[in-house]
């Protein structure tokens, strides 16, 4: 649905609005699956399956314990910072169940970032990997946080595989620095413990909260998007009817998820849309081990598969990318940060399947528009508007923008927010619940809409306004670039100026070769007047590229 009569049409198949029943909580969601796709499996890490039953049972067995020995109350918040493991939805199913909001955390939070999310989401409990409870202990005192439940990543791995895991990871990896939790309890004894407690189903209504989804952080400090059941089960219909012309409910789906659960793409794609439809979800803990993914794909005939653009490009840098079966792959969807040509046409040529770019945000829960997978994408955009969502291009003033301009991408649908936790909303929506992005975009003739960057990145250069993106997309395109990011820096002829820092392919890149091929393919104001080499970019957990980082390091290095 669009304000405008030329949205483009919705693929075959696929309504513009929704119908189904949206009169129910993710308690009743998640019943439904494990009623009519119990014995199926749902989840695998590190070669340990677990079926739907199974983790019925065992979220049952975690929510009986909040309830009985944490005490919690209906709305109160319980953090889980952990990487993908089993772990992960067994903790989240089981918050929910025992009517807990739940407040998804990074693992790679600094003391400092952990310090403001709990305090600023008043969180009661915590379900935290080993890894990082040397940085909750530092600031454990500083937090409302009652209760603490610890776990090691092979802990649900069973048997001597287990074993084996944690002792690795901590004795031989060394990667579980010394802490002193000395009230922390188990995940393992806390499941055996809520085996023998009685679990009550509490009374969860759709417009009760459900998330609270921080932000990343990446443009300021992180602000908690208030995600209600009803917002979640909304988009989980909305996705179904997306992919229902591709997936097929109850039949063998399996989805590749790399992206760690705590961000709202895989939350909410790759866990609850999945689980709608009785897919299985294999779990991969670290992707930034390129050969160790690789090994891991090789094992599977997989359906789908989603990510960010640093993780496309990684893979299809790796030696071995062609050893992996890709002849089940109905396609793959690119989110977070923008899908770059070059990767899309390179990823579609050796995979024979399409990689296509969808668009949302944790205040969307999080998508507002989607590239189709019936061979209509078009590379560069974003897509058209999923169904029973609104897109528009809007000016400083809240006024629609024809096709064409360019302004300020505001979404409208019922998965978006009601606004942020404890926070002044003002000015978050234009009139008529508008959701103001901050993205800068524009729709062209067919519908199809398009990012042009983040209003706050936006470079001025003696009054011509510059995307990073577009500069970003032009220097990716050489041969022997990997990875680009591209910032404004202060430049006392012109304002601004664009600098880019550049990881090499090729180590005999030089600067005068990129800046020739930089002569021919950008304009005059849009052309680097500096380049750095640098041997990584600072990037989120989830692989997106933080400018931010970068504008951090040179206002210090000109301090």
């Amino acid at each position: 649905m669009s304000t405008h009569p030329w949205i483009a049409r919705y693929p075959e198949g696929i309504p513009a609005q929704i119908t189904e029943d949206r009169s129910q909580s993710l308690l009743e969601l998640f019943n439904n699956t494990f009623k009519r796709f119990g014995s199926r499996e749902a989840f695998e890490n590190m070669g340990k399956v677990m079926t739907y039953q199974e983790i019925n049972l065992q979220s049952d067995f975690f929510a009986a314990y909040l309830q009985n020995e944490v005490k919690v109350q209906k709305g109160d918040r319980i953090a889980i910072q952990m990487p993908n493991c089993l772990q992960y939805p067994i903790a989240l199913i089981g918050a929910l169940k025992a009517g807990c909001i739940v407040v998804n955390t990074n693992p790679l939070y600094t003391p400092r970032e952990m310090e403001h999310q709990f305090n600023d989401a008043e969180v009661k409990a915590i379900v935290i990997i080993a890894n990082f409870a040397h940085s909750l202990e530092e600031i454990l005192a500083k937090t409302k946080i009652e209760h603490v439940i610890v776990t090691s990543l092979g802990d649900l791995l069973g048997g001597v595989k287990g074993t084996l895991v944690n002792f690795v990871v901590k004795r031989v990896k060394k990667m579980v620095p010394s802490y002193s939790l000395p009230m922390a309890k188990k995940f393992n004894d806390v499941l055996k413990a809520g085996a023998r407690m009685k679990y009550t189903k509490p009374d969860i209504q759709p417009n009760d909260t459900a998330f609270l989804q921080y932000t990343g952080g990446t443009t300021g400090v992180s602000k908690g998007a208030t995600l209600s059941h009803a917002n979640v089960i909304a988009h989980t219909l909305i996705i179904n009817e997306w992919f229902k012309p591709l997936l097929k409910e109850g039949q063998t789906e399996l989805m590749i998820t790399a992206i760690p659960l705590y961000h709202i793409f895989a939350l909410n794609v790759n866990c609850t849309f999945m689980m709608h439809i009785g897919a299985k979800n294999v779990l991969i803990t670290n992707p930034r081990d390129m050969p160790g993914f690789i090994k891991e794909l090789k094992k599977h005939k997989f359906t789908l598969f989603t990510g960010v653009n640093t993780l496309f490009n990684g893979l299809l840098n790796q030696p071995n990318f062609s050893e992996v079966d890709w002849t089940s792959l109905k396609g793959a969807i690119g989110g977070g940060m923008a899908v770059q040509d070059f990767v899309a046409k390179k990823w579609e040529e050796l995979t024979d399947s399409p990689l296509v770019e969808g668009y949302g945000l944790s205040e969307t829960s999080p998508v507002a528009s989607c590239n189709p997978l019936d061979g209509t994408h078009r590379m560069g955009t974003i897509g058209i508007p999923v169904p029973s969502t609104e897109l528009s291009i809007c000016d400083d003033e809240g006024n629609h923008l024809s096709q064409g301009e360019i302004g300020e991408i505001c979404i409208k649908g019922p998965q978006v927010m009601s606004g942020y936790w404890k926070k002044d909303n003002e000015g978050v929506f234009f009139e008529g619940g508008w959701f103001r992005t901050g993205d800068i975009g524009m729709m062209d003739e067919d519908g199809f809409f398009k990012i042009v960057d983040r209003k706050k990145d936006m470079i001025n250069v003696s009054g011509f306004n510059v995307y990073p993106n577009e500069v970003e997309n032009v220097i990716a395109d050489h041969e022997k670039v990997l990875e680009v990011a591209v910032i404004g820096v202060s430049d006392k002829k012109s304002s601004e100026c664009v600098k880019a820092f550049i990881v090499k392919s090729d180590p005999s890149l030089t600067e005068e070769e990129l800046r020739a091929y930089c002569e021919e393919e950008l304009t005059g104001y849009k052309k680097p007047k500096f380049i750095e080499f640098v041997d990584e970019l600072p990037k989120s957990n989830v692989g997106k590229i933080l400018r931010r980082k970068l504008k951090e390091r040179e206002a210090e290095s000109n301090a």
